[in-house]
């Protein structure tokens, strides 16, 4: 029986292949025109969920070429879940890899933010941190804070302007000339409320909270950003990472009484 199903799911998404062996319709007859009308349902189906899960991809490409690309990817990796939401996990890594997008080198990265989107809209709720949270840290020991991140946070670096490609190709975006000489954009992307926040982050900023997410301390983490460019702003990175909800918690090992969860404003 299983290698029926693996036969009966190899056929439905490769038109190269035959429809399985007693296959019959209602008449008891074999009947490849209806598993040929299936095929191309589910097909359609994945390339339909691909597009909603990547709408500024489509839109750079185009319909005809996306719909190419998609049926490519269909027959190379075909779902895992029931749920079309999760579909197109390795999409990015499928562009970066299919020679007729190579001209579009920021295509893969793109992608990857449209997937991130995703994956941050359908995370797990927290409470965020407040600014007050941190008051209540002895002064002298700010430097040995860890913090806990939202688990919607997701972090994107490219090295191309792809924020700025994303944002003219969703919704009333509208495409325009880009700047490819000005350097790449890493990208930050979390869900603290309804809606999902995505910013560009500022020089280190990705190095910063790369390293507090891994668990480094404050000043570790400032070290590593300083480290990636001496722009780096540690103040500004606090004051604006709390405001946009990207922690959860503060704390200073396992002291008890100096951990400050999530609080409501």
């Amino acid at each position: 029986m299983a290698d029926r199903l693996h036969g009966f799911a190899a056929a439905l998404l490769d038109p190269t292949l035959a429809a399985p062996s007693g296959l019959v319709g209602p008449d008891g007859e074999p009947s490849p025109k209806r598993f040929s009308v299936y095929r191309n349902n589910v097909v359609v189906g994945l390339t339909e969920a691909l597009k909603s899960n990547f709408p500024a991809v489509t839109r750079i490409v185009g319909e005809e070429f996306f719909d190419a690309m998609a049926r490519v990817f269909v027959a190379s990796e075909p779902p895992t879940s029931p749920i079309l939401l999760d579909y197109g996990a390795g999409f990015a890594n499928f562009i970066s890899e299919f020679e007729p997008a190579a001209s579009l080198p920021y295509l893969p990265d793109v992608a990857r933010l449209e997937r991130a989107w995703l994956e941050a809209y359908h995370a797990a709720e927290a409470i965020p941190l407040t600014p007050e949270a941190l008051t209540f840290i002895p002064g002298d020991r700010t430097a040995d804070l860890t913090f806990s991140v939202h688990p919607s946070l997701r972090l994107i670096w490219s090295r191309f302007p792809i924020l700025t490609i994303w944002q003219m190709n969703v919704g009333d975006g509208v495409p325009g000339p880009v700047d490819f000489a000005a350097g790449g954009e890493d990208v930050l992307l979390v869900r603290p409320a309804a809606e999902v926040e995505v910013r560009a982050m500022p020089p280190g900023g990705y190095e910063f909270v790369e390293a507090l997410r891994l668990g480094q301390s404050l000043t570790g983490a400032m070290k590593i950003a300083l480290g990636a460019d001496p722009r780096f702003d540690l103040s500004g990175n606090i004051r604006d990472l709390i405001a946009a909800g990207v922690f959860i918690d503060c704390h200073l090992g396992n002291e008890p009484g100096l951990q400050m969860k999530g609080m409501r404003a």
